[in-house]
């Protein structure tokens, strides 16, 4: 049993008072706030920095890092990856009962089903041919880099049990998000910033469905695991600056004077969550000063900003994906990416358009970028949201549709200029190479050197992991 599971059997209400932290992690804040103290400087590491547990690792490991760009809100499949000529000339049509009967169907449920064929048409792009639909020219110009799975399915057919799901491999709240488990199970590789890093953005069409802070929450792990939230527009992290009047040797007593008050109760109680504040005390120090240095892009060159379209700060997608790059370039093992932006229940012609053109360029650029840098064999990119859209009308919309969708991944480890798996004539349900998003979360491990089966951690009695008790490896898809 690992440490951390050890003691939350002997933690007592008086760790919910304040009690120290380790004395490994008590040595690391003060080297910290004293770097003159047991002969630290401030370029060292911290002494309590976490290795991960996954130690040696399980396979040889194709990726470092992952970029998920997250299209919050069920991005129709049929308007974005997946091409169905047939539900084109059956538009108008009634959906055909073998479809639908006994299917779960979310809005739509008890109404007449017609077939609503794709409303902008599809090319082939770059070498490969691979099939996008024009509204993404910009992906599609890096289509020779991507993977296209046509043949995803999920479980929760509403939005936000669907990003539950997605981010945790279970419909039950409060259990680990992937980014938690990678950094538990790897560790982190910065020591000036959090291993798990999360950004959104806002779109101007369809509907906007929140995201709960609970969709990147470290669950039963230790806190030091759960996701942080950057902004790319006004303070980029919230209560990391000092208050106004506080100078840095004011902090400096403050924190002592609380470290020795910790200390107090060291000897009586080890709790991980002081020591996960530790840590955190820790990373904030040295996020004063890597924040700053990271939002600043006067050192990028025109043509970058150019790529992306942004001049950066402005809290948009494309800002949010140069910034995804600056974190990947120092050492943030895991960022999401959420656009809020996919719900599109009506005037879906109009507003997929208006939608693809807020991340488009974003995306494309950022794998054009991670490539020219060399950083694209070790990043893992992902595109994609919770779930499709129906292939029969909701209006001039879409309704939620978890029997078929698609979604896009490139580098860190997976074949380039491909696509797998396939949904029907009418892109209802995925037909060929089935992929669970069980399977997805054990190949995102897999690419990690980790085997999904024995990343667990022991709660209640129960040995917990990310893919819960199902998931297998898409090997087709590897490099």
């Amino acid at each position: 049993m690992h440490p951390y599971q050890e003691d939350q059997y002997r933690v007592t209400r008086r760790s919910l008072f304040g009690q120290a932290a380790t004395g490994i992690g008590s040595l690391a804040l003060a080297s910290l706030l004293n770097p003159r103290l047991l002969g630290a400087t401030p370029a060292q590491k911290p002494i309590d920095r976490w290795s991960g547990v996954v130690n040696p690792l399980h396979f040889a490991p194709k990726a470092k890092r992952v970029i998920y760009l997250y299209m919050a809100g069920g991005p129709s499949h049929l308007e974005t990856l997946d091409y169905k000529p047939v539900l084109a000339k059956m538009s108008g049509q009634p959906m055909p009962e073998s479809y639908t009967q006994g299917m779960p169907i979310a809005q739509l449920q008890g109404q007449k089903l017609n077939c609503f064929g794709p409303q902008h048409p599809f090319q082939r792009f770059g070498q490969s041919g691979q099939e996008i639909c024009s509204i993404f020219p910009h992906i599609g110009s890096v289509a020779d880099e991507l993977c296209i799975i046509r043949s995803m399915v999920t479980e929760a057919i509403n939005h936000d049990p669907a990003h539950t799901f997605m981010n945790t491999g279970t419909t039950i709240s409060g259990r680990p998000a992937m980014g938690s488990w990678l950094n538990y199970g790897l560790g982190s590789e910065s020591d000036e910033l959090p291993g798990f890093v999360v950004m959104t953005s806002q779109g101007r069409f369809g509907q906007s469905q929140p995201i709960a802070a609970r969709q990147w929450h470290s669950g039963f792990l230790p806190s030091r695991f759960q996701g942080v939230v950057f902004h790319s527009k006004g303070e980029p992290v919230l209560y990391v600056s000092r208050p106004p009047g506080v100078n840095a040797g004011q902090q400096r007593e403050v924190v002592e004077a609380v470290q020795q008050l910790n200390q107090l109760e060291n000897d009586v109680v080890d709790d991980p969550e002081i020591a996960t504040r530790i840590s955190a005390y820790e990373t904030a120090f040295r996020m004063q000063t890597s924040v700053p240095e990271l939002i600043d892009l006067s050192g990028e060159p025109k043509h970058v900003l150019e790529m992306y379209g942004t001049q950066g700060s402005d809290g948009s997608f494309a800002a949010n994906c140069l910034l995804a790059r600056r974190l990947a370039e120092r050492g943030v093992r895991f960022i999401q990416l959420y656009h809020k932006d996919w719900d599109h229940h009506g005037i879906i012609k109009r507003d997929v358009q208006g939608t693809a053109e807020e991340v488009d360029r974003g995306a494309a650029a950022l794998i054009k970028d991670l490539k020219q840098r060399g950083m694209l064999d070790e990043t893992l990119v992902v595109w994609g949201g919770e779930f499709g859209r129906t292939p029969m009308a909701q209006g001039s919309g879409r309704d939620h549709h978890i029997k078929g969708f698609s979604l896009w991944m490139a580098g860190g480890g997976i074949k380039g200029g491909i696509s797998h798996g396939a949904t029907d004539e009418l892109g209802y349900a995925a037909v060929q190479d089935v992929v669970h998003v069980n399977d997805l979360h054990a190949t995102i491990l897999h690419l990690f050197g980790i085997d999904h089966e024995k990343l667990t951690y022991r709660f209640q009695g129960r040995d917990f992991r990310l893919t819960d008790v199902a998931g297998k490896v898409v090997k087709p898809i590897l490099a």
